[in-house]
């Protein structure tokens, strides 16, 4: 967030001591030290046809969902497209929906997607997370999503960020955050 930190140091350099401006310069420095400290992840609703992707950070804690890659019967294809995906979002970690019966029992698409989840690791040397992804498709097909391999991406990977803490540096945006929109409507008032 180059902008942030731009606008603290504007801000600081203007010798403007005025408490709205110390406010300003704070809110910006922190929500840059905030992005910096933000993880991204990229996850995937893998299936033998199509795999739905999304992406999302430590500081959303929010899966967004960004298409779907077609997977060609016996090709391997579908890794240069997640190759790009990698460079684009420079990702963490990649997290992988594994697919159960209701009652908790696995089946051959659980085999499938762990084996997935394996390639990915060995492929890109990125750390890779399972999760359990029962009715994710059904969720995602039930709001109503154009996309649902993708939208149940979103929800795989959202599940797996709301149980993580929020970083310190999150938190801290979270209150300044808070502090400046006080600040403003008090000025306001």
């Amino acid at each position: 967030m180059p902008e942030a930190a731009a606008l603290a140091t504007v801000c600081a350099d203007s010798g403007a001591n005025t408490p709205a401006a110390a406010a300003t310069a704070a809110t910006a420095a922190t929500a840059a030290s905030a992005a910096a400290a933000a993880q991204t992840f990229l996850a995937f609703d893998f299936g033998t046809r199509r795999i739905g992707v999304a992406s999302g950070n430590t500081l959303l804690k929010q899966g967004q969902g960004r298409g779907t890659l077609r997977v060609a019967p016996g090709s391997q294809a579908h890794f240069a497209e997640v190759a790009k995906l990698i460079a684009e979002w420079l990702p963490a970690a990649l997290v992988v929906g594994v697919p159960f019966h209701p009652d908790g029992a696995e089946h051959e698409n659980t085999a499938r997607a762990r084996r997935f989840a394996r390639q990915l690791h060995g492929r890109f040397r990125l750390p890779v997370h399972e999760v359990d992804e029962r009715y994710s498709t059904t969720e995602a097909l039930a709001s109503g999503a154009s996309d649902a391999d993708s939208a149940s991406a979103a929800i795989i990977l959202t599940q797996f960020l709301n149980p993580l803490p929020r970083t310190a540096a999150a938190a801290a945006a979270a209150a300044a955050a808070a502090t400046a929109t006080a600040t403003a409507t008090h000025a306001a008032a």
